[in-house]
């Protein structure tokens, strides 16, 4: 078996309480009214998975991402650097760019022609010498703070009142290793579900083993459920298995399961990393973008069809249970339930941070 991550022995900000832990009230899931306080209480808080570098590797290179409703851009500059801007030109709002592209000299924005460069000033704006007192040299794309880690970028609306970026993967390098060079990946894939429920259902679903079994039967064939171990530390958690596929698939090896707070997945197997985030489109409605990258060697052919083929199956049961459970949730009828104290410690671990993050919100109020 492989060696327990090494993480910090103090009880971390999401630590799991030690009296028995009761899942999060069905309010939280079904009122509009914490869409908003999620915003300033967890997202601009929290550090946003962007993208893996392999998709900007030269100046110009860009992605568009949505951060909980804030639209942002990072782009490669030509100091090499990514930098990550409001993707929201600070003329009437309209976008700099609609979709990811390559080798932009500028980003120009879509709807008056508003043109900026790659460090996010402003270096032209039709028509507007005739404004009177107008300075282009003052306009500038609000940024956001940029960490490149193990080839993957992250970016914080407000860095000032998030954690440190070495907080959130404290432990994680020394348990990965190795054996999973991220930052070699490539052969990138795009897949993206729009879901009838809460982020924090696809959350929830996510970080417990315990419906494997009986949602996942092809993926409870391929661990070894008895194994199944989850690893908390303060601002990420790990499910890790050992993993049985054949080499048609992935092989053997272990299946790393790492969640980051607060919406950022990393699925890591043998010679592929998935990356997963999860994006709130309203409270009962998100969006989960996989983004999967393989090693150069199994870039291509039928190990990588199956693996794609492979993942839509287990979204497909996944989407179907998590609807399910936001209808129940919103019926009315449910009251919050006991966490298993193993199986959904994942669970407890998310839902006691957002407990904290909600209780110092709500004291602003």
């Amino acid at each position: 078996m492989p060696a327990s991550p090494s993480g910090s022995s103090s009880p971390g900000p999401g630590r799991a309480a030690a009296a028995p832990a009761v899942a999060l009230a069905a309010r939280w899931y079904c009122d509009p009214a914490t869409v908003a306080l999620e915003r300033a209480a967890i997202f601009d808080r929290g550090w946003h998975l962007l993208a893996h570098a392999s998709r900007l590797r030269a100046p110009g290179d860009h992605v568009v991402v949505d951060c909980a409703g804030l639209p942002v851009i990072a782009v490669r500059d030509h100091d090499g650097a990514v930098r990550a801007f409001h993707n929201v030109c600070r003329h009437r709002a309209g976008p700099i760019a609609w979709c990811d592209g390559r080798g932009a000299r500028a980003l120009r924005c879509r709807y008056h022609g508003w043109t900026y460069g790659l460090d996010g000033r402003l270096q032209s704006a039709p028509g507007m010498d005739a404004a009177d007192g107008f300075d282009i040299a003052s306009v500038r794309l609000p940024g956001l703070a940029v960490r490149e880690w193990r080839g993957l970028v992250f970016a914080a609306v407000d860095a000032e009142r998030a954690m440190p970026f070495e907080a959130l993967v404290a432990g994680m390098d020394a348990r990965i290793g190795d054996a999973h060079p991220l930052q070699d990946y490539e052969g990138h894939h795009h897949a993206a579900y729009e879901i009838a429920c809460n982020w924090k259902v696809y959350v929830d679903n996510y970080l417990e083993g315990y419906h494997v079994p009986h949602v996942h039967p092809a993926l409870n064939r391929m661990l070894d459920y008895r194994s199944y171990r989850t690893e908390l530390s303060d601002w990420h958690s790990l499910q890790w298995s050992p993993l049985e596929s054949g080499d048609g698939l992935y092989g053997n090896g272990d299946a790393l399961y790492y969640w980051l707070w607060p919406n950022t997945m990393l699925n890591i197997l043998p010679g592929r990393l998935q990356t997963n985030r999860v994006v709130p489109l309203g409270v009962d409605r998100c969006r989960v973008e996989f983004d999967s990258h393989y090693l150069p060697a199994a870039a291509d052919g039928d190990r990588r069809a199956a693996d794609i083929a492979f993942s839509d199956e287990v979204q497909q049961e996944d989407l179907g249970i998590c609807e399910a459970v936001q209808r129940g949730l919103a019926s009315g009828s449910y009251e919050p339930g006991r966490l298993h104290p193993d199986r959904e410690s994942g669970v407890a671990h998310f839902q006691a941070l957002l407990r904290t993050a909600y209780g110092e919100e709500e004291q602003k109020i």
